[in-house]
């Protein structure tokens, strides 16, 4: 009898035993609920977007995030490898579930597209050339996929303007140096046509290759300050329609600017915010691209080094972040194909991260820009609630709060 009850014993303490070790494996979700990350854990995706690596899932997507870690093409200051990773850290504070922009008033992820981080296209930092292929060949392999949900076919509006008669996904690119537009040009041409260039920037860009001190070489005349020459001589962009904005760079001579405008920019300089205000910038902005397919290129040394320090050639005297985000707002409805941010270079950033964190709200901006059709419409004016925007693209999960953490 003793036996049997000892024997009983041991075995209902292995079977409780065995219990409490099965009921440990999941012992965090019983006791805490699901793991979510803080704004400052878990692995680095834009806003904490879901990863995927487009270029081999082939999943459907209506807007990609990209990074394009290249910077062999620069004339002074290395690093803008390390943008796509210093943009994305610059980001941790954002997140769709606290996404609602006061200056827009909706939140751009909750708007029903679908939007995915794809991660940073693999180049080559041996060879100029291959590197400019893989781009061209990814941000083509990307803009080719279908879309994956009813917001781009009834509300991404650029199907009209595609050849192929189609709706295809937009891309925020996220740099590398300059030189990258110049293959993401060359994969827009064939699905757009010639493009209109809005491209905000210090620098002209536009430099003629065939005079640089030391470009002996086909491939070293291309640069992050000639790539548009060469685009122009490729046929890549729509002659009477680009813009440059925020120009305040040293030039050779005032046949520079000449020679500029042949390529068809037009061009408005630091200075003329004095002059136009952000309004008169916008003006000017959306009334010579018009109706045109185009590009938004931001290179971060737009805004003055106190705020954004952290580029390759930067240029005292530049455009205030609230500056260039009240003219970004003003650009909505223009039928934009694809944007980017480029030239960040983290290694020159101070240690509070500003220029990561200034370009982050840059894209930010962007995703709002490819949700509105029109002028943004803001949740708070003066100080008197106006409501959520009444009028947007997109038939989405509505603006209702969600849990978050203290972003």
């Amino acid at each position: 009898m003793r036996s049997t009850l000892f024997l009983t014993a041991v075995i209902s303490a292995l079977v409780t035993a065995h219990d409490h070790h099965t009921d440990d494996t999941d012992l965090w979700r019983v006791k805490y609920g699901p793991s979510v990350d803080l704004s400052f854990s878990g692995i680095v995706t834009f806003a904490h977007l879901p990863h995927h690596v487009c270029l081999t899932d082939s999943k459907p997507f209506d807007v990609a995030i990209v990074g394009a870690p290249f910077d062999t093409s620069v004339s002074y200051r290395p690093g803008a490898r390390f943008g796509p990773f210093g943009i994305r850290a610059g980001s941790r504070r954002h997140a769709p579930s606290r996404g609602f922009q006061l200056p827009w008033g909706f939140n751009p992820w909750k708007l029903g597209a679908n939007i995915v981080d794809c991660g940073d296209i693999p180049i080559s930092p041996y060879d100029n050339s291959l590197a400019i292929e893989q781009i061209e060949v990814a941000y083509s392999t990307l803009l080719s996929r279908p879309v994956a949900t009813s917001w781009a076919e009834e509300f991404g509006g650029m199907k009209l303007l595609a050849k192929d008669g189609k709706e295809h996904p937009r891309i925020i690119t996220l740099g590398g140096d300059h030189t990258i537009v110049l293959p993401i040009l060359k994969s827009l041409k064939k699905i757009y046509g010639p493009i209109s260039v809005i491209h905000f920037d210090a620098h002209i860009d536009t430099w003629n290759g065939d005079t640089y001190v030391g470009a002996l070489t086909e491939q070293s005349k291309i640069t992050h300050g000639s790539f548009f020459w060469k685009a122009s001589q490729e046929g890549l962009l729509a002659n009477t329609s680009s813009i440059h904005a925020g120009i305040r760079t040293r030039l050779n001579s005032y046949s520079d600017v000449e020679y500029d405008s042949e390529l068809g920019f037009q061009l408005l300089t630091t200075d003329d915010i004095d002059d136009m205000g952000p309004t008169g910038i916008i003006k000017a902005i959306r009334e010579r691209v018009g109706d045109s397919p185009c590009y938004l290129s931001f290179d971060i040394d737009t805004i003055d080094p106190s705020m954004a320090p952290a580029t390759g050639t930067p240029e005292s005297g530049g455009w205030t972040t609230r500056e260039v985000k009240k003219i970004l707002r003003g650009l909505s409805g223009l039928n934009m194909v694809g944007l980017d941010v480029v030239e960040v270079a983290p290694a020159y950033d101070t240690n509070a991260e500003l220029t990561g964190m200034a370009a982050a709200d840059l894209v930010q901006e962007f995703m709002s820009i490819l949700m509105k059709d029109g002028t943004p419409e803001a949740a708070i004016k003066a100080g008197v609630l106006q409501g959520e925007a009444k009028q947007h693209k997109g038939k989405g999960e509505g603006q209702k709060a969600t849990s978050h953490d203290e972003l």
